[in-house]
């Protein structure tokens, strides 16, 4: 049974189903998941047990469920370039098109829409900053924990010191991703296109609310269970 004391980003990260539980009450389980449930509940005026049961009937046991948390960490971010980062390049192109041109044809009668493409091209450019970092810096020392945890051999040192360095600095920039991104929900009214939206434009809302989605299971994987697990190997290795 859940209980309220327990983090979100614990309970998320031993079972990524809670995260439809957390959602659908608008509690954020990636940046701001360190905290108790009962925490975030108050704050947003929710009965606790409401969500902890919610969280029992969508945690019921099931064999096919990805336990994230109990795979090696290069393993981990392998998947995680493999599926989020690959989702993200692809995505990134079509999601500017697409809120270009609305935005161009549209931005007349709907500013909002202008305000969008804004802020998702400033997302785009980070996002692809932020994982050329991950690839080319912070995972392969992630890998080289994972692999001199395995093997025994020495870990060479790190030209950034320690891994808290950079992971302090990815952790900054998913907060700032995070907020633009629920910045761009609000604008949007939650993704609902207006009454005189063409298709173009009710695709780009779908494809936006589908971009933030992802980015939260991306957050989440990297901040609640890759981060602190290479930290703490870090300095096992290190003693």
């Amino acid at each position: 049974m859940t209980a309220s004391t327990q983090t979100i980003r614990d309970i998320v990260a031993d079972d990524y189903r809670a995260a439809a539980v957390f959602q659908k009450h608008g509690i954020d389980f990636c940046c701001g998941g360190n905290r108790p449930v009962a925490e975030a509940c108050r704050e947003k005026g929710i009965e606790d047990q409401v969500v902890l049961e919610e969280l029992d009937a969508a945690l019921a046991p099931a064999g096919d469920v990805p336990r994230f948390n109990a795979w090696d960490l290069d393993f981990l971010a392998n998947y995680i370039v493999a599926n989020h980062h690959a989702y993200v390049r692809g995505a990134i192109d079509m999601l500017r098109a697409h809120t270009s041109r609305v935005a161009e044809v549209h931005g007349e009668h709907h500013p909002e829409v202008v305000a969008i493409a804004r802020r998702f091209d400033a997302i785009a450019d980070e996002m692809t900053h932020h994982m050329f970092k991950e690839e080319k810096i912070l995972f392969p020392y992630v890998s080289a924990l994972a692999a001199a945890a395995r093997t025994g051999a020495p870990l060479r040192p790190a030209p950034f010191g320690t891994a808290a360095n950079p992971i302090r600095m990815m952790e900054a920039e998913h907060e700032s991703a995070g907020a633009t991104m629920a910045e761009i929900r609000r604008l949007s009214g939650n993704y609902t296109p207006p009454e005189d939206a063409c298709t173009t434009y009710k695709v780009t809302y779908q494809e936006l609310d589908a971009f933030e989605a992802d980015l939260h299971r991306h957050v989440h994987l990297e901040n609640n269970i890759l981060f602190p697990k290479a930290l703490r190997l870090e300095a096992e290795l290190l003693r």
